[in-house]
């Protein structure tokens, strides 16, 4: 039985051969993220707010691998002027990031110094190909405070109303003052985690996977209309979240309730969310029947 030429074996991740610099450059963005990582850990991921930020890593890093053969087998096109440019401004936002305690900028770095590094090494087809897996670090980057403090508060009055509304409908003795709700004798405050900002954006990073997952393949206003649906998807179900908490205090007491809204919630907003994005991949499976076509790779 006659061997492969090796000319014609599909390359893998161990056979790249680089050349002394390039794997500078690449022991380099190590040097680069390792630390942030590190940090983001210690203090951002440890609150409820960024508790998703170690998934979300595991997940692009998951991701890049499954994409390494066709990373590997782009066309090699370098563009060392064009990555350069982008490797500068990466080295400009570390090192504004880590000077002036910007984490944003020093998170951003290694993403855009890593895409940098694709552009050099192996050109366009190569990025192209690890685009997705790049997209998703984004989501591992913080929100800025301003931003959080400006949109957390409205989004907290409107997921408030809209349960205490729809709770009153139904029949319940139930009262709204801003964000605190009152049921009964019972009284509930409207956490900033009930707010749904960082779950809007985890459920993005979620439902990115799942359309990049799923065997079937639509068209991109389809995709297009699921990732901007997400966002009215995470709204619903943090109110959700807000009625069953609710009701359980009503029904078993505020201790009971206290203990949900530790352990249980996060569950029900995400069953909540992955009910609502099957459903809504499924209604827009209508508008755009004709578009869809088997993945076969």
């Amino acid at each position: 039985m006659s061997s492969v030429p090796s000319a014609l074996r599909k390359p893998r991740a161990w056979d790249l051969q680089l050349s002394p610099g390039a794997w500078c450059l690449w022991l380099g963005l190590a040097a680069m993220a390792v630390p942030t990582v590190w940090d983001l850990s210690r203090e951002i991921w440890r609150g409820d707010e960024q508790g998703h930020g170690p998934v979300i890593l595991l997940v692009s890093l998951w991701l890049l691998w499954r994409k390494r053969h066709a990373i590997l087998d782009a066309q090699p096109s370098p563009r060392p002027w064009t990555g350069g440019v982008l490797l500068t401004l990466a080295l400009a936002m570390q090192v504004i990031g880590v000077s002036q305690s910007l984490l944003q900028f020093e998170v951003l770095a290694p993403i855009v110094a890593g895409a940098a590094l694709l552009l050099i090494t192996r050109g366009w087809g190569a990025l192209r190909a690890a685009a997705l897996p790049l997209l998703f670090l984004v989501f591992i980057v913080p929100l800025p405070g301003i931003f959080v403090q400006t949109v957390t508060m409205p989004l907290k009055m409107a997921v408030s109303w809209v349960a205490q509304t729809l709770l009153h409908g139904l029949g319940y003795p139930v009262a709204r003052s801003g964000v605190i709700i009152a049921i009964d004798q019972y009284q509930l405050l409207v956490a900033d985690a009930c707010a749904g900002l960082t779950s809007m954006f985890t459920l993005e990073a979620l439902g990115l996977m799942y359309m990049h997952m799923r065997r079937v393949a639509f068209s991109r206003w389809h995709d297009v209309t699921l990732a901007v649906l997400l966002i009215p998807i995470a709204f619903v179900a943090n109110v959700v979240r807000v009625i069953v908490l609710i009701l359980v205090t009503y029904y078993f007491g505020d201790a009971v309730g206290q203990g949900f809204a530790h352990g249980f919630a996060g569950v029900v907003l995400f069953t909540a969310a992955a009910v609502m994005l099957l459903g809504t991949d499924g209604l827009l499976l209508n508008l755009w029947p004709r578009r869809a076509q088997e993945v076969t790779a």
